[in-house]
């Protein structure tokens, strides 16, 4: 009795033809959490740069129209929001104060 011969050569064609499409959709897959990936992080710098405080303000000339405790309040605002440091918030105290 003859035995039948398999096909080696088309099974393999299947394995690899199922691979490449495999391989293809895993590209195409990656390429796409890639944009993605892209997209989110423009989405958090735009955020994080509307977040970002306002740089510090001027301080005022002395002969201005507000009284000393207004400036304090605000000096103590921009403390507060973490514009001034403890220290500068010091130095520009003592300024207001000594003019």
């Amino acid at each position: 009795m003859m035995m039948r011969r398999r096909r080696p050569l088309a099974r393999a064609a299947m394995v690899g033809g199922t691979a490449a499409v495999v391989g293809h959709h895993m590209a195409a897959k990656s390429q796409q959490e890639a944009a993605q990936n892209q997209q989110i992080e423009e989405l958090q710098q735009q955020q994080y740069a509307q977040q970002a405080p306002p740089p510090p303000a001027p301080a005022a000339p002395a002969g201005g129209t507000d009284d000393i405790a207004s400036k304090l309040t605000q000096l103590k605002s921009l403390m507060d929001q973490g514009v001034l440091s403890p220290e500068e918030f010091e130095q520009a105290k003592q300024k207001l104060l000594s003019s």
